[in-house]
């Protein structure tokens, strides 16, 4: 190979990027760096050979940008002139650093924004001295200084300009009003006529082209109304203009939109009052599958745009960015997946690309392998719009078509660039990243098509309207979608929505016919749906992602209690999504993590008020009980398997709700409170229900004087962020009546108190049912030390010694108040309450436990009912086959609860069914206290 060696290149042996001889700046030609192929490179060092040296060796920063921009002005160059010496003396190095060394990606992209940024900065300076010497300062309503934010959009906000990119601005200033003025009140004007005559200047500043070129191409498009808006608007306006005008897919735009200058206004932390009005446009609070139609149109308007562009051309059908599997696919996938989610998933709030990739598989969003391949592809892809740009400077994204027979055309040498010894290995992997994330971009965004003859995205025009549907829906779904033709929200819907409804309930209709699913559940989907109507995201949902249809049509199905769940909760359908969800069970150190990164995310956008925080815990929560009731109905989970995930939930939750409020009380005396949780009933023994309350009691050690108080406060903020109803709903009744003197006594007390009444010392002593919680009670949270003092007082409680008849007298006693309590009509057995009933065998093992744990320990630790009967059996305490017996009939009085329970029917059945379990558990009574 013979590269042209630039013109000048032994004067350059003293400007390396690493401060030595460049490589290849020797007097054989054949060993000239491979920048040195780049024509624009060529000029770049024949031009500015003298300048060069300038710029500090290594990858430009704004310190070294700073540092340049002073010398030249130094010597006489205007701000115009500087600024854009200073542009090609970090391209030039950057093409070096890039082609030469082998620079990271990121490296090169972080300096472009940084010369952006910086050029902005001066270039805003230069307007704001220039216009106040004419107009005065601009004023807000409280005389302070108005300020302009320059927005930078796309990859500026997003900190990944490439080497040729145009910079893509809007103009914001925070207050409207008028300028000080001049001495005599000359010069006065509104401030929206100063800003934009600042606009003007600034573009002058850095987009004309001058013998020395431009510093970057400006485009403002993006502004509100694009190019017939005025070039600068007002805060309120850009706030009025998201709620009135604000179109789809200008939400993707904006959400890469960050203030880029002046760097003061970034610094002060003023320019954080542009968040309030972008992050409620873009990230909507509900899941928003309406955006994938939106998305849809605008990336068929590239393609259109891309084909035209090539029609005769062939050379032009190449495009790494635009065509097939380019670099903007990469983005959308990404950007769809952000605004889809971000409004309930914070953390996905984040500009980079390659960043947001990874939190969208972090989310289990994407499958991490995925988001690695996309990563790949993306960096792959930046690399090689670089050296395109490289060559001459202009702002393209087209390959060279071809090698040349001597292999030294523009192709070979980028495939050189990126470390391949020629042409057909670098083509061969640049069509294997293309293909991957081609794939990826028709999955994500073909979902809806799958459904044949049903419409989809790309059948929108057969799209059927719900009259013409109901001659193929049976009977009573017919009824049903009948009564939609005048109903209020139905007719209210926009014409694009209706046909969404349209093809959902075609689609819905034509799996009932394939018996795919049942009538019951296409008529609860009904039921369900009716009342969302308003928030058309669902409807844009359940079209898109066919598999979330037809997971949600089983949930609805299988029992009616999930789908009142849904109708309280919506959003957690979404979950169903998730091809891995049915076999995977809860996690909660991962579901603390992620409430932990969630809060974090919402702490960077200022969003992390209380109400805030009460709406994640809430969604967070709601989504994983839909979980567990998802799996639950589909058969994946025992009842003993799903109360454990519903307790350990609970726990998780407990313990990060006590964990923010203890850092968000204002009369905190420690940093890490010592106190502890004991839960009874059933989150003591680990069998929460569906719905169910928690029982609970708060204890602390402490002796610090202001403790009392502080961790009363703390209680109540706590039981309020558990129970206060919010949009989202709540997480937990809270029952506190176990604490010491029930209702009557303090909502927290002292370790020593507790310890005092529980064992029975002093006036003031704990009841015999107060015992008998203690057997289910256990240690949730709290400080460790109290953990290990508890179970000392629950050992010494439950093994106290007892006159065993009088126990069991109080235990009988008990017993009849609480069946008299729940009154059961003739004929029926009460699988709870009656004779035979579950509080029958948990009765008989509460006496046991405290008649016998003295003697026999194994049945001092609380592992449940079931295994505490067949201890009890196996150490002689009861008749051979009972404790079995009615274990296994106590689980199936628990399973049959349950699924009464799902289906909303009374727990009360028919006096002849279940006569095995109803015997299994009176044999035991018998067996504990004739």
């Amino acid at each position: 190979m013979t590269l042209g060696a630039p013109a000048g290149s032994r004067q350059l042996q003293a400007v390396s990027p690493s401060g030595g001889p460049l490589p290849g700046a020797a007097a054989d030609a054949t060993d000239a760096p491979l920048s040195g192929h780049s024509r624009f490179a060529q000029r770049l060092r024949r031009r500015y050979a003298a300048e060069l040296h300038l710029l500090a060796p290594g990858a430009p920063d704004r310190a070294s940008m700073q540092s340049v921009y002073d010398a030249l002005r130094a010597r006489g160059d205007n701000e115009s002139t500087a600024l854009r010496v200073l542009r090609q003396l970090v391209m030039e190095r950057l093409m070096s650093l890039d082609c030469d060394e082998g620079a990271p990606l990121s490296q090169v992209t972080t300096a472009v924004t940084e010369l952006a940024e910086f050029a902005l900065d001066v270039a805003c300076a230069c307007a704001t001295r220039e216009l106040d010497a004419q107009h005065g300062a601009p004023l807000a309503p409280d005389g302070a200084r108005a300020e302009l934010w320059i927005i930078g959009m796309g990859k500026l906000g997003a900190r990944e300009l490439n080497v040729s990119s145009d910079i893509d601005l809007v103009y914001v200033y925070d207050h409207d009003g008028e300028t000080a003025g001049l001495p005599g009140g000359r010069g006065r004007i509104s401030n929206h006529e100063y800003f934009g005559k600042a606009v003007k200047i600034i573009f002058g500043l850095i987009g004309d082209t001058t013998e020395h070129g431009f510093v970057f191409r400006v485009d403002l498009a993006l502004r509100p109304n694009g190019n017939s808006g005025p070039p600068a608007v007002s805060l309120g306006a850009l706030e009025d203009y998201f709620q009135v005008q604000g179109r789809e897919w200008e939400r993707f735009a904006w959400l890469k939109s960050r203030v880029v200058a002046p760097r003061d206004c970034i610094a002060s932390g003023t320019a954080q009052g542009l968040r309030s009005a972008v992050l409620p446009f873009v990230f909507r609070r509900y899941l928003d599958y309406s955006v994938f139609d939106s998305l849809r149109v605008l990336h068929k308007q590239i393609r259109d745009h891309a084909a035209k562009r090539s029609a005769g051309r062939p050379e032009r059908a190449n495009d790494v960015k635009l065509s097939r599997g380019g670099i903007r696919e990469i983005e959308f996938i990404v950007q769809l997946l952000q605004v889809v989610r971000g409004g309930h998933y914070p953390e996905l709030r984040t500009r980079p690309t390659l960043q947001a990739l990874q939190r969208v598989a972090a989310a289990g969003l994407m499958p991490q392998a995925t988001a690695d391949a996309l990563a790949r592809a993306y960096e792959f892809l930046r690399r090689v719009e670089h050296r395109i740009q490289y060559l001459d400077d202009q702002q393209t994204h087209v390959m060279p078509m071809s090698c040349d027979s001597d292999d030294e055309g523009d192709l070979g040498w980028i495939a050189r660039t990126m470390g391949f010894a020629d042409c057909c290995p670098f083509l061969h992997e640049l069509d294997s990243h293309r293909e991957l994330v081609a794939q990826e971009f028709d999955t994500l965004l073909g979902g809806a098509t799958e459904c044949k003859g049903c419409g989809g995205p790309k059948g929108k025009a057969a799209a059927p309207d719900l009259e013409t549907l109901l001659e193929d829906l049976p009977g009573r779904l017919r009824e049903r979608v009948a009564a939609w033709a005048t109903h209020p929200r139905v007719l209210a819907l926009r014409e694009d929505a209706r046909a969404r409804l349209a093809r959902l309930v075609a689609r819905t209709g034509q799996w009932l016919a394939q018996g795919r699913v049942s009538e019951e559940a296409a008529l609860r989907m009904a039921d369900w749906i009716e009342p969302l109507l308003r928030r058309e995201s669902y409807i844009a949902l359940l079209l898109e992602r066919p598999g979330v249809h037809e997971r949600l049509l089983r949930v609805l199905g299988a029992a009616r209690w999930p789908a009142r769940y849904l109708l309280q909760h919506p959003g957690v359908i979404d979950e169903l999504a998730n091809d891995t969800m049915l076999a995977e069970r809860f996690a909660p150190e991962e579901f603390e993590r992620e409430l932990e990164d969630r809060r974090r995310s919402l702490q960077i956008t200022g969003e992390d008020d209380d109400e805030a925080l009460l709406n994640l815990l809430r969604r967070a929560h709601h989504a994983e009980v839909f979980r567990t009731l998802a799996r639950d109905v589909e058969g994946r989970l025992t009842v003993e398997q799903v109360a454990d995930e519903l307790s350990a939930l609970a726990d998780a939750v407990l313990r990060v709700t006590a964990r923010w409020c203890w850092q968000r009380l204002k009369n905190r005396h420690r940093e890490t409170p010592r106190f502890a949780i004991i839960g009874y009933g059933k989150l003591g023994g680990k069998e929460l229900g569906y719905g169910s309350d928690l029982d609970i009691v708060f204890v602390f050690e402490d002796d610090d004087e202001a403790a009392p108080e502080a961790y009363a406060a703390f209680v109540r903020k706590l039981i309020n962020w558990l129970t206060t109803k919010t949009a989202e709903g709540d997480l937990f009744e809270i029952d506190t009546a176990l604490r010491p003197n029930g209702s009557s006594g303090l909502l927290i007390t002292s370790f020593e108190a507790y310890d005092n009444y529980q064992q029975r010392r002093g006036s003031n002593t704990a009841w015999t049912w107060e015992h008998q919680a203690m057997t289910r009670a256990r240690f949730v949270l709290g400080e460790p030390a109290l953990g290990q003092r508890f179970d000392e007082v629950r050992r010494a409680v439950i093994t106290a010694p007892r006159d065993s008849a009088a126990l069991r007298g109080e235990i009988i006693a008990m017993r009849e108040k609480v069946r008299a309590a729940h009154p059961v009509r003739a004929g029926l057995f009460d699988v709870k309450h009656s004779p035979g009933g579950m509080v029958d065998a948990e009765f008989a093992v509460q006496y046991l436990v405290l008649s016998q744990s003295a003697s026999h320990p194994e049945l001092v630790p609380n592992v449940g009912n079931i295994a505490l009967l067949q201890r009890a059996e196996h150490c002689g305490l009861l008749p051979p086959g009972v404790g079995q017996a009615a274990a296994g009939a106590y689980r199936e009085l628990r399973r049959v609860q349950h699924q009464a329970r799902l289906e909303e029917k009374p727990t009360q059945v028919p006096i002849d069914t279940m006569q095995a379990e109803r015997g299994a558990v009176v044999a035991l009574w018998h067996a504990v206290f004739s």
